[in-house]
């Protein structure tokens, strides 16, 4: 019976045809999305932070605006992916307590430190770059809510990454200093930036079964390739240099060879001990301790707000 629900599982994803909440799934692709969802819903929120930081110290009222939008958009970001892991059956409360107890994991790419408004720039330019390359076609993963989420998600990621690129234009078509900030902050970005698509394909212990499933529809090392094709050229546009002496075009293959990343730094920052790691599970920990006054007064609310349509009705 098992095996012939799952070839029906299977012939529906092959046709192209969602899997919804209340559908038959294999517990392994419930838990796989379940861990996906929750890992991208934290980054989002702990993405805040790094440029959080940076709200009450932008140099003009129309940056701060901007970067205020952009983190509230993240915010928003993690409570639809929130959303879509609860259709699979799990508590959001106990996905947030896994997050700030250090069980669960978030994108390697956020614990590293916002030192200049240049990295404002990168981040948007190179993180949501690469976010947009990883999550574009998570629009067509298998499994319907999550697709969903990420239409919305996309298309505002898109605004993210144009609004960096411009601030690092602007930035290069400044002064010297100016020009300089901007090429220092692509160099501590840079090779964060490529570890964010994950472990080279034979290192990834889940790639080839999501792909299977079609939760992804790439690997990890095709998009990272897809990557740096795109923001060589955009680097080259903006005057500054990709910091990897390795960085050649490759006449037979048409892409961009590049340098080895130092996965022993990756693997770091993902088990813990990345420069910031301690910080922003603190930052998370404290902001929801100090927030519990406001979600109990919300659920004291909505708890009299219903009594009152009871008595009403």
């Amino acid at each position: 019976m098992e095996a012939h629900l799952e070839k029906r599982f299977q012939d529906k994803i092959d046709q192209e045809i969602k899997i919804e909440p209340k559908d038959w799934m294999p517990e392994k692709y419930r838990k796989t999305l379940v861990r996906q969802i929750s890992q991208h819903a934290h980054s989002e929120i702990v993405g805040m932070l790094p440029e959080g930081n940076w709200i009450t110290r932008a140099p003009s009222l129309k940056r701060k605006l901007g970067l205020l939008a952009k983190v509230q958009d993240e915010a928003g970001h993690g409570l639809y992916l929130y959303a879509a892991a609860e259709t699979l059956g799990v508590e959001r409360a106990d996905l947030v307590a896994d997050l700030h107890s250090g069980k669960a994991k978030y994108s390697s790419i956020f614990n590293y430190p916002t030192m200049t408004w240049a990295d404002i720039g990168a981040i948007g330019w190179l993180v949501d770059g690469a976010a947009i390359m990883n999550q574009v076609p998570l629009c067509r993963c298998s499994y319907g809510p999550y697709a969903r989420a990420m239409v919305r998600v996309c298309k505002e990621e898109s605004f993210h990454q144009r609004q960096g690129f411009e601030i690092m234009m602007t930035l290069c078509n400044g002064t010297t200093e100016q020009k300089e900030m901007a090429q220092d902050a692509l160099n501590r970005w840079w090779w964060p930036s490529l570890m964010m698509f994950g472990p080279n394909d034979d290192e990834s212990p889940n790639s080839k079964q999501s792909m299977a499933w079609k939760i992804k529809r790439f690997s990890n090392d095709d998009l990272r390739q897809k990557f740096v094709d795109v923001t060589v050229e955009q680097a080259k546009h903006l005057g500054i240099n990709i910091p990897d002496p390795d960085l050649n075009w490759n006449e037979e293959t048409q892409h961009y060879d590049f340098g080895e990343i130092d996965w022993e730094e990756f693997w770091n920052v993902v088990k813990g001990n990345g420069p910031c790691n301690k910080a922003r599970l603190d930052a998370r920990n404290k902001a929801h301790d100090e927030g519990a006054w406001v979600r109990e007064a919300a659920v004291a609310y909505a708890e009299k707000k219903r009594k009152r349509k009871e008595k009403v009705a």
